[in-house]
């Protein structure tokens, strides 16, 4: 409308003023009284078509009988005379039909709301409480501009209780945020509906002012209809919109799971029972052991030499007598001995296996590593996993399921690519600013102009967002940014207001046209900004921008291939171009596309190639020095293993290609960590035996035959290396049975390479041994061995063996201290407390996997899922999906599932809606949107301008909508094609207020086909689209639907886990009640799903491969004393290791149960070398202990220890998160705890409580020093 000049809007506005004041003084005595009307007819219309009363008072008139009946449907409350003509009502129809839709759903809030204009427009005695204050000018005439409506603060406090809780469903929030702009109360709501609209908005063309009360000389009376209870019986809401109704008053929806902990509290100090019941039961065994240990001693000093009885007497028959024989070194000696048949059988095997490969090195040398050789041509077929979902969601899982039945059944969810635009803090507070500022808006539009012009290169045609975006209504994609409040152009900035605009929109998304998004929906501000607090969205200190892309089923599509090409165009935008461009401007940036934690999967594969080749070079040193002798500088290049220890690496390596070779060749898939974590793995695992195997035959007698030597190195270590690698390989494969892909395919192939390893050392490196004995033997150079040196220093080679350092400090120091009786009962003491402090600790340990760990360091999606944590204010979207839904009249399903009007109290919609009203323990941010809720309103009689047809029977759209109205007309006829288009149904043709299977079954795809707008809010297109699968619905049954919802914010993987196990025990709950399947779904419930159970998970496959441990010690040892005792250090080891991943915050996951459970079997070499060797020993269990720390504890130290540690150390260096947390910390602790277990409580255990010798009597009738202490035959 064209502004006129100064001096004549003077005059208009002085001449107004006085024509009122004339108005209001000459009024009779008459103007406010019964059947006489403050404003009749109407005078003029506004330039937006808007219709203004004219201000003059009249007797109110009899209006005929259609008329009437007219004024019935709407406003039952009048009867009699009117103050309205019928074009006024026509008006008063066509303004409130856009506010019925909103809250149809509730007839007691409609009738209220309906109550106010229906008595402001027409009621007979409208001067009682209407009051005209201001008149205009237009076109001539003078026309209403400003009212007092004076209305009951009885009234309005019923209207506002009846109204505040109706949701509006499709938004997922409450219908007053439409109607009443957020009202807190009805002086806010009155406010809101009093605001005189600007031109082109919708509203009043008037300003009303509402009044509780009238001046004391005047007879007005103020408006008081009775106003009826959202619970009131005849106009009753359902529960979702009237929870305090009483019909209502159901029980909360159960909590969701808690560990619900056991408790105690001692004075100020709480305490968990598991914890108190740990200090008792330390107390109590610390006090019986030390009490033991004072009468043990005692009897030492009363009865010299009553330590060395056993504490239960082997049986004689058990035994064998044996006559003197010539041992392994040619030792007579007269034995007593309880070996058992696998003993004998295994000893056997050893010496003649031994003898033979002695004489035939060449040949199986080379058969064993033809045999692996031929297992690795598998890798013509390697391929490496890296989806997420093929990576960490089981086959058999609950969540898959479900999600491929909502993909196939509704729709798959959005691909979504993102943009987290931040303020950074200040130095001097830490507080960031607001981002909400005009500069960054503009920057915000400058950035969003170079996303539009991204082209990805798909199949040599270029891909834009455009193409691939979701687009819910009309071609406009459906961005969820704050740009949209000025619909995606930047020209409109500062013809809407700028940042004023952005604000005001902030508080009125959903009532403002103006605030509408391009592609005409509204746009919650918390979905746009981020780092705010409630509702100050000004404060927001980040933009984020979401792009929805189209996603399709299945691997090969084209669609979702068109995608990904614009996705990595995006994420190379996002790095070369915008976030210098942000950085300039002293904002952060963080992005993420749908493929990018894929593709830095596959990064990964090559971010730790570095890494990897040092440790094996690391590795490879140590192996070298120390499979060595000591170092002397005349014999070093003679004794030295340089040669032995490559090929010792080679062996290994050739055993896990062999292994991913097997597996390969049967179309399983390798993973990220495979390649990466299992060379460590079984280096670390190898190198152990290679240094016990090079130990044992250095410790055989030199004067005795290479041949013997060799028999008699495997008789001694090779029962405790076939125990220690079988016990590696069943744990190993225990884990295969964790079900998460990745790592039960890493069990899989670790537990094969560790097979294959152990098989390449007792043939391959054996032969190499005897090949470097012979070398050495010849005088041949290590590394060259064509080269010899003189003869003369060939007897300092062979002079003899000079006990090393280590064995001389086992000899020496470490076996004598631990014989201490104060030492022992310290040990005892200190790891029975830290045992028992783990076992409290453990249950703190929390499930989950942290994404940013499975990530490289440098990845830039590690900013990303910080700013997500720091700035999201909405949590994933939650999806209640309902199979089978029986839509029929005869059927009890629409009321057990909707919540509106005659809906059951506890149906599933109002059951939701409760559950959002304790967020804390529901995870349910807030009601769901429903399309039966809306279908049955669109449907109802009172939403008169949705559910429409013409005479022909066919679909009528709002009068708003072409063809009823075009887009080239300012101004919507009613006068149209459409002028003739009735309501689907009148109440008469309904059941209850509900269609039958007929009128359901044709409506549905009207509804879901019909766009909303402002005549009809209601339509289900866009909001609805893919919410209900119409296959096969014509036969009475909907074979899927989904209710949207949302969860609350979710920061941690506790978040998660918890929502997770919420929404399924509700949804179990809700389905047992009404007898009707249905189930939660959100994105990440694939993901999440694993840690329901993943205690479950880890006890019983640790159970499993512990007692498969016992078994295999049982059966090789025939000692179940001995085996138990390995058994009892294993549990702890493993208690300990539980205790420290709480201690360094490891969380407990797929990845950290497959490591606790290959952490069994790596943790039996610590403890059966030395068990077995005090078991083969003979004497008193001290001088039993003393002699096996003697003969394996240097071996155990340096060919166990400190090998894992040289190679566990590397992993600190990975550039990956998961290796340097999952692998080097959980490994590091491993070794540490492993080692202090295996040299020192073990040894003190079994020198306090060990098995009985196996070697009754023991007669040497020649002694030799280098004789090996566990002689078998």
């Amino acid at each position: 409308m064209a502004i006129p000049p100064k001096l004549l809007l003077l005059q208009v506005i002085t001449f107004s003023v006085l024509v009122s004041a004339e108005l209001i003084s000459s009024e009779p005595s008459n103007t406010h009284s019964n059947e006489y009307c403050a404003m009749y007819d109407i005078c003029g219309e506004r330039s937006d078509g808007k219709v203004l009363n004219c201000p003059y008072g009249s007797p109110s008139i009899k209006p005929d009988e259609l008329f009437s009946a007219k004024i019935q449907s709407l406003c039952p409350t009048i009867s009699g005379k009117v103050c309205c003509t019928e074009t006024q009502f026509d008006t008063l129809r066509s303004q409130v039909q856009q506010a019925v839709p909103f809250l149809v759903g509730c007839p007691a809030c409609l009738r209220n709301f309906l109550n106010i204009f229906c008595e402001l427009s027409c009621s007979p005695n409208q001067s009682l409480f209407i009051n005209v204050t201001s008149v205009a000018e237009v076109s001539g005439n003078l026309t209403v501009d400003g009212i007092d409506y004076h209305i009951t603060d009885t009234f309005g406090e019923g209207l506002y209780e009846s109204c505040k809780e109706v949701k509006f469903g499709t938004m997922n929030t409450r219908a007053i945020n439409f109607v009443g702009g957020g009202a807190q109360n009805f002086r806010e709501w009155f406010a809101f509906i009093g605001q005189k609209a600007p031109p082109g908005f919708p509203g009043s063309p008037y300003a009303i002012n509402f009044k509780s009360s009238t001046p004391e000389s005047s007879v007005m009376v103020p408006m008081n209809l009775s106003v009826y209870s959202c619970g009131d019986t005849s106009l009753g809401c359902s529960c979702g919109d009237c929870p305090s109704s009483p019909a209502c008053s159901s029980p909360e929806p159960l909590p969701p799971h808690e560990e619900d902990f056991c408790s105690i509290r001692i004075g100020s100090l709480k305490v968990r029972c598991i914890e108190l019941s740990m200090v008792l039961a330390y107390i109590l065994l610390v006090s019986c052991f030390f009490g033991w240990a004072a009468l043990n001693q005692r009897r030492d000093i009363t009865q010299p030499g009553g330590s060395s009885e056993p504490l239960l007497h082997p049986v004689e028959e058990d035994g064998f007598n044996s006559e003197p024989k010539e041992s392994t070194l040619g030792v007579k000696v007269k034995r007593h001995a309880q070996l058992s048949p696998v003993q004998r059988y295994m000893a056997k095997f050893y010496r003649t296996y031994g003898s033979w490969i002695a004489r035939n090195p060449s040949l199986v040398l080379f058969a064993s590593v033809a045999i692996v050789l031929a297992l690795s041509v598998g890798l013509v077929r390697f391929k490496v996993e890296t989806r997420p979902e093929k990576l960490w969601v089981g086959p058999g899982s609950k969540a898959a399921e479900e999600k491929k039945f909502f993909d196939s059944h509704l729709s798959p969810f959005y691909r979504i690519e993102q943009l987290i635009l931040a303020t950074v803090p200040d130095a001097k507070n830490g507080r960031a600013p607001s981002i909400v500022t005009e500069e960054n808006i503009l920057l915000l539009f400058d950035i969003q102009e170079k996303v539009d012009k991204i082209r990805g290169n798909y199949s040599g045609s270029d891909v834009s967002l455009t193409d691939i975006c979701l687009k819910p209504l009309g071609e406009d994609c459906a961005t969820q940014s704050i740009l949209q409040y000025f619909k995606m152009d930047s020209g409109t900035f500062d013809d809407y207001g700028g940042v004023e605009h952005a604000e005001y929109c902030f508080q009125h998304y959903t009532s403002s046209e103006m605030c509408l998004s391009a592609f005409q929906a509204p746009v919650d501000p918390s979905a746009v900004l981020g780092g705010f607090s409630g509702n100050n969205y000004s404060e927001a200190t980040a933009f984020v921008v979401t792009y929805p892309v189209n996603n399709a089923i299945g691997d090969s599509s084209n669609e979702n291939a068109r995608a990904v090409a614009w996705e990595k165009s995006f994420i190379q935008l996002a790095k070369e171009e915008l976030l210098p461009m942000v950085r300039s401007k002293n904002l952060t940036l963080s992005f993420s596309s749908e493929s990018s934690i894929e593709e830095e999967l596959k990064r990964e594969s090559t971010a730790d190639v570095i890494t990897i080749a040092v440790s094996y070079l690391v590795m490879f040193v140590y192996i070298s020095v120390t499979l060595g002798d000591a170092p002397q500088f005349y014999t070093f290049y003679i004794s030295s293993k340089v040669l032995l220890g490559l090929s010792g690496v080679v062996l290994v390596l050739l055993s896990v290609l062999g292994s991913v070779g097997f597996f390969s060749a049967l179309g399983v898939k390798s993973t990220l960590i495979i390649m990466e974590v299992i060379p460590f793995l079984v280096l670390a695992v190898g190198v152990d035996n290679m240094c016990i195997l090079v130990h044992a035959v250095k410790r055989q007698p030199r004067d005795v035959s290479l041949e013997e030597r060799i028999s008699s190195a495997l008789v001694e270590v090779g029962p405790s290396i076939t125990l220690a690698s079988l016990s590696e390989v069943l744990a190993f494969a225990v884990g295969a049975f964790v079900p998460m892909p990745a790592c039960r395919i890493f069990s899989m192939f670790a537990a094969l390479a560790i097979m294959l390893d152990f098989f390449l050392q007792i043939t391959a490196f054996v032969a190499l041994i005897v090949f470097d004995c012979k070398r050495a033997a010849d005088n041949r150079i290590d590394c060259f061995p064509c080269i010899k040196v003189p003869s003369s220093s060939r007897e300092s080679i062979e002079g003899g063996r000079v006990p090393g350092f280590l064995e001389r400090y086992m000899k020496e120091v470490h076996a004598p201290v631990l014989g201490l009786w104060v030492v022992k009962m310290v040990v005892v003491a200190v790891f029975l407390a830290f045992a028992l402090a783990s076992i409290a600790l453990s249950p703190r340990l929390e499930t989950g996997l942290e994404q940013k760990i499975v990530l490289p360091r440098d990845s830039y999606l590690q900013d990303y899922f910080d700013s997500l944590s720091e700035y999201l204010r909405v949590g994933p979207p939650l999806y209640f999906v309902v199979k089978d839904y029986n839509y029929s009249l005869e059927s009890r399903h629409t009321n057990q599932l909707c919540s509106i009007s005659q809906c059951n109290s506890y149906s599933l919609l109002n059951e939701i809606s409760r559950a959002s009203q304790a967020p804390e323990t529901s995870y349910i941010a807030k009601p769901a949107a429903s399309w039966l809720d809306d279908f049955l309103v669109w449907l109802s009689p009172e939403a008169f301008g949705c559910c429409r047809k013409f005479t022909n029977g066919s679909y009528c759209p709002p009068d708003d909508q072409p063809p009823c109205c075009t887009a080239e007309e300012d101004i919507c006829s009613l006068d149209g094609i459409c002028k003739d288009c009735t309501t689907c149904f009148r109440h008469s043709d309904l059941v209850q207020d509900r269609p039958s299977t007929a009128q359901f079954r044709e409506k549905l795809p009207w509804f879901l086909n019909a766009l909303p707008s402002a005549d009809c809010a209601k339509g289900g297109h866009g909001a609805y689209t893919n919410s209900v699968d119409l296959k096969g619905y014509e036969n009475g049954v909907i074979q899927a639907s989904e209710f949207r919802t949302y969860h609350t914010p979710l920061n941690t993987q506790g978040d998660y886990v918890n929502a997770l196990r919420a929404a399924r025990e509700f949804s179990s709950r809700i389905s047992n009640s009404l007898k009707i399947d249905i189930f939660p779904y959100s994105v990440f419930y694939i993901f999440f799903e694993q840690y329901l159970n993943v205690w479950t998970v880890a006890l019983t496959n640790l159970t499993v491969a512990i007692g498969a441990i016992f078994i295999v010690c049982l059966l090789i040892t025939s000692s179940a004393w001995s085996s138990a005792i390995i058994v009892l250090v294993l549990v702890m080891i493993l208690f300990d290791l539980m205790g420290m991943m709480v201690i360094l915050g490891i969380q407990l996951n797929a990845v950290s149960v497959v490591n606790l459970i290959m952490s069994i079997g790596i943790a039996v070499e610590f403890c059966v070398h030395i068990s077995h060797a005090f078991l083969m020993s003979s004497g008193n269990r001290e001088k039993r202990a003393r002699e096996a720390l003697e003969t394996m504890g240097a071996s155990v130290f340096s060919g166990i220890t400190l090998t894992k540690l040289v190679g566990v150390i590397v992993l600190c260096f990975a550039r990956s998160e998961i290796f340097v947390v999952y692998y080097f910390q959980m490994y590091f602790a491993l070794v540490i705890i492993g080692f202090l277990h295996g040299l020192v409580f073990l040894p003190v255990i079994l020198s306090l409580a060990g098995p009985p010798q196996l070697h009754l009597d023991l007669e040497e009738q020649q002694l030799r020093d280098e004789a090996s202490s566990s002689p078998l035959n």
